[in-house]
């Protein structure tokens, strides 16, 4: 998740739109910490959901944690990233660096030619793919631009050539790995490094393939798809591919006249003005007015295979059209291929597909489609408010079922997935505080989902207060975890509760303090990018508001955290530079490196210099991590 906000507030005037708002520390007094604590059952962590199912599956005993085995870090503002005592944090590749023996050296002024050879900017998701021992391929998305970095004009005056090198900065960044003195570090000769872009071809796959709403001039067929951008987070298949998720994508889209939408372009966001890109001005695909189906063609998960640099990636229509975060996958005790699936915006939902054809392992082939065809689902949750735990369905989102029927405005399958997010409102879906990365625990038995931040619940319609979005105010987040019915992925039943609700009990009471496992040497907000290694942490990381005053005094800049799941315990383990968001996780085999983003440091022009320091223009890098002993991180 990016500096979504910010890109907002600058680039179409709704400042006073976006600040966050200030949060009365007694708005909530009737539900003192005490209280909250007595009301959930609670006595301490994770076990004030002591009561629920899932707590029950998963909490044990309360205590201090034996999956960790570094000591918390304080939380920080220095323009570095900081890691525990006897571990290393060093840039393995950032913005500009090569990513082939040709690519030029690094350089603002650098055109796109340049920038088509070189990393991506604004590294998010990612993941490691082992060739051998000491050969691996790491896939990264690129999510979105610092056009206050990228241009030396600051954006202010975009050429044709600019919007090409934009173009070329997104996408996802494809570079092999070598071992170099028990290091892992790039090898810009490696024969399957690539630049995927805004601009490389690309195949639509699934329900709404062929189309009419998405036929354009350029392409008639609806088929055949250009580029792929603002890639959020990230999934991996054990057949070896890669899940690139397609995000904010409406920010990119503006018109040249005045051209009546309708309301499913205002559902996704698209109007007459994008996010200061630019990008239509040369290049009308994204010119609503002359190509108003163009927008149908983005919103949507695309598969990768990093081991065939000639592969045309495929967008996968069957797991639906919405502002996708990531792409959990797991496969079902009975074959099935099931991906959970947030749409990260507040008011917004969770999604579960469960594919028509079962996995098949050591079969390659007849797995490369499993995403092809399949159900889309999308949860809603039932319970009290106050008990923050309750039951949960999956609802099914085919034609012809739930009310998807052309009197509702639905005439074929592939307009429930091309309008996604209409479908799941007319099934009554429950809305989410945005709902961000999906993570399934490795016994693949319960599931945890970020819910970053609501700050528009009553200012805005569909902000509605649920039981598993219980805070009137939500400027924190929170992270909301379920078990599905008799362990099967593919039930359309869950029980849910709440792993953890982020606060600040230094200057919060009520509710806004957050959970008991919550405290002054742990706490943060905004809660993003999450992933299990092998042995169960949950690894959490933050996009939110690094002031380090007023109600986020004490949090310092964004960081990463581990939780144990079974105690509820969570540890600082990471901190990063000035105005950054720490996101993209991933591990070696032997989970003794690990690989985590840091994105748009210095973001408005804050004053960071990471990586280089000196006076070098700040730039996303994903770094390296390890321990002096050579352990297992986090171990």
């Amino acid at each position: 998740m990016s500096r979504k906000e910010a890109i907002v507030s600058k680039h179409i005037d709704q400042r006073h739109l976006d600040k966050e708002p200030e949060f009365n520390r007694f708005s909530e007094a009737a539900m003192s910490r005490r209280n909250f604590l007595r009301a959930t059952g609670a006595a301490g962590t994770v076990a004030f959901f002591a009561a629920s199912p899932v707590a029950k599956a998963v909490a044990g005993t309360v205590g201090k944690s034996k999956l960790m085995g570094f000591s918390a870090i304080p939380a920080s503002t220095a323009d570095t990233v900081v890691v525990p005592e006897g571990y290393i944090a060093e840039p393995l590749i950032s913005w500009g660096d090569a990513l082939f023996s040709h690519s030029p050296k690094f350089s603002q002024s650098n055109d796109s030619k340049a920038q088509e050879m070189q990393y991506g900017d604004n590294t998010d998701g990612m993941s490691f793919f082992p060739l051998s021992d000491d050969r691996a391929v790491l896939v990264a998305n690129n999510e979105y631009t610092n056009n206050e970095y990228l241009y030396a004009h600051q954006g202010k005056s975009i050429s044709a050539d600019d919007v090409r090198k934009g173009q070329a900065a997104h996408g996802v960044s494809i570079i092999e790995l070598k071992k170099v003195k028990g290091q892992w570090e790039t090898n810009v000769n490696g024969r399957l490094n690539r630049k995927i872009t805004a601009y490389t071809p690309m195949e639509m796959t699934g329900p709404a393939r062929g189309h009419d709403l998405l036929k354009t001039k350029a392409d008639p067929t609806g088929t055949s798809i250009l580029g792929t951008y603002n890639n959020c987070a990230n999934g991996q298949t054990p057949w070896g591919t890669y899940l690139a998720c397609e995000e904010n994508f409406n920010g990119y889209f503006a018109a040249s006249k005045d051209v009546d939408l309708g309301g499913t372009y205002k559902r996704y966001g698209v109007g007459a003005k994008d996010w200061g890109y630019d990008w239509w001005k040369h290049d009308e695909r994204f010119d609503v007015a002359k190509t108003p189906n163009e927008p149908h063609r983005f919103g949507w998960v695309v598969e990768i295979d990093p081991m065939n640099p000639n592969s045309t990636p495929k967008k996968r229509s069957a797991l639906g059209r919405f502002k996708h975060e990531n792409a959990a996958l797991t496969i079902n005790k009975d074959g099935h291929v099931v991906v959970y699936l947030g749409d990260d915006e507040r008011g917004e939902h969770l999604y579960k597909f469960v594919s028509k054809n079962k996995y098949k392992p050591g079969t390659h082939a007849s797995n490369l489609d499993l995403l092809e065809e399949g159900t889309l689902f999308v949860a809603k949750f039932d319970g009290k408010e106050e008990e923050m735990k309750g039951k949960g369905q999956w609802l099914e989102l085919t034609f012809g079922k739930n009310g998807l029927t052309p009197e509702n405005g639905f005439n074929s399958q592939a307009e429930v997935m091309i309008f996604a997010r209409e479908a799941a409102t007319q099934v009554g879906a429950t809305t989410m505080d945005r709902p961000e990365w999906v993570a399934v625990h490795p016994n693949n038995q319960h599931v945890f989902c970020t819910l970053t931040n609501n700050k528009y619940r009553g200012v805005r319609e569909n902000q509605g207060l649920n039981a598993a979005n219980p805070r009137k105010k939500n400027p924190y987040g929170h992270i909301v975890r379920w078990q599905p019915t008799g362990s099967d992925h593919t039930s359309d039943s869950f029980e849910w509760d709440i792993f953890v609700m982020a606060g600040n009990p230094e200057v919060q009471e009520g509710l806004m303090t957050g959970s008991s496992n919550i405290n002054k040497d742990n706490m943060f907000n905004s809660p993003d990018g999450i992933g299990f290694d092998a042995a169960g942490r949950l690894w959490i990381q933050t996009d939110g508001k690094y002031s380090n005053k007023d109600n986020f005094a004490g949090m310092g800049n964004n960081q990463m955290l581990c939780a144990d799941p079974e105690t509820g315990e969570i540890r600082r383990f990471l901190t990063g530079p000035i105005a950054c968001e720490i996101t993209g996780l991933t591990f070696s085999p032997d989970h003794k490196t690990m690989f985590v983003g840091v994105q748009h440091p210095g973001e408005d022009l804050a004053p960071s210099h990471f990586p280089e320091g000196g006076n070098a223009i700040p730039r996303s890098t994903v770094m390296r991590i390890t321990r002096k002993d050579g352990g297992v991180i986090g171990a």
